[in-house]
């Protein structure tokens, strides 16, 4: 079984001042971040540069994401569409067939009555992709919102993935899934991994501590908080267990860590929790891989 590679979140404005200084920690992949718009990024140059100073490493790109809001009408997310596009068209020269973000929403409207909305975009975005054997995966993030409003994101529910996916069946549609994003809602999510893995694309490492005392004391409506995004190693979850289960559904892709939001090692802290963070993902997974002596392999 191909191995499930550990690596970790970068901005595609800090990307190259950031990787080549983190590249000997051991990370094995880095997900390519965008945040609203590709602006004015020069993405062929962007590519050729990261693959030049990767693959010599090998070192892969995992993903290109772009977090943003493509339902929208608001002049405030006008490229959002083109973004996916130019991102859809230019993955295959940063080496990956994944291309991730937000599904977006109908601001201040409900997930159903975003769904009409969302089949029209995506529906002509995932023929783009497909036609250049690409891949899109929905990042799981409420981004504030609820099943009735939000400005960002329907596909953090697993109702609203039912919808999504009902509306449009491709195979080249998926999620981006973390259980953070489940946990902070009190869904469990391993019963909801064992379900969803099939549809899982790639996994974002970010974990969740929750505060039962304080739930049981005050519930979820109260001024003190319950929930803590946290970087795995952490947090609640047996990341064992997880990285078992998306094994057992033939998971290929990778575990990328989703830093910055981890309330203890954070600051100055940041790079000593992802980098525990990736030793222990490493472990979790059983460590390197192996190959079997030959006598074994029909065992």
């Amino acid at each position: 079984m191909e191995q499930i590679k550990i690596g970790t979140l970068i901005s595609a404005d800090e990307a190259m001042s950031i990787i080549p200084d983190i590249t000997d920690y051991g990370f094995e992949t880095f997900s390519i971040t965008f945040w609203k718009t590709i602006g004015k990024t020069d993405i062929k140059e962007l590519a050729k540069r990261l693959t030049d100073y990767l693959a010599p490493k090998g070192i892969t790109i995992s993903s290109l994401s772009i977090f943003t809001n493509p339902l929208s009408d608001s002049t405030e997310f006008s490229d959002a569409v083109k973004s996916w596009e130019t991102l859809i068209d230019n993955a295959s020269l940063f080496g990956t067939n994944l291309v991730t973000g937000f599904t977006g929403r109908v601001i201040d409207k409900s997930i159903d009555d975003s769904i009409n909305k969302f089949q029209q975009v995506f529906g002509e975005l995932s023929k783009r992709a497909a036609s250049k054997g690409v891949k899109i995966a929905f990042e799981n993030c409420t981004m504030a919102g609820t099943w009735e409003k939000g400005n960002w994101n329907i596909a953090h529910n697993p109702a609203a993935w039912e919808l999504m996916f009902n509306a449009l069946p491709e195979d080249n549609l998926g999620l981006q899934w973390e259980p953070c994003h489940q946990m902070v809602q009190l869904i469990d999510p391993i019963p909801q991994l064992k379900k969803w893995a099939g549809k899982i694309f790639n996994v974002h490492g970010k974990d969740a501590t929750i505060d039962w005392d304080i739930i049981k004391k005050y519930g979820i409506g109260g001024y003190k908080q319950f929930a803590w995004h946290r970087t795995p190693g952490f947090g609640d979850s047996n990341w064992t267990d997880i990285i078992s289960i998306l094994r057992m559904n033939n998971y290929t892709g990778s575990i990328d860590i989703e830093g910055y939001h981890d309330p203890v090692y954070n600051g100055k802290l940041e790079l000593t929790g992802q980098v525990h963070a990736l030793n222990y993902l490493k472990q979790c997974r059983g460590g390197n891989f192996i190959e079997n002596p030959v006598g074994w392999k029909d065992r």
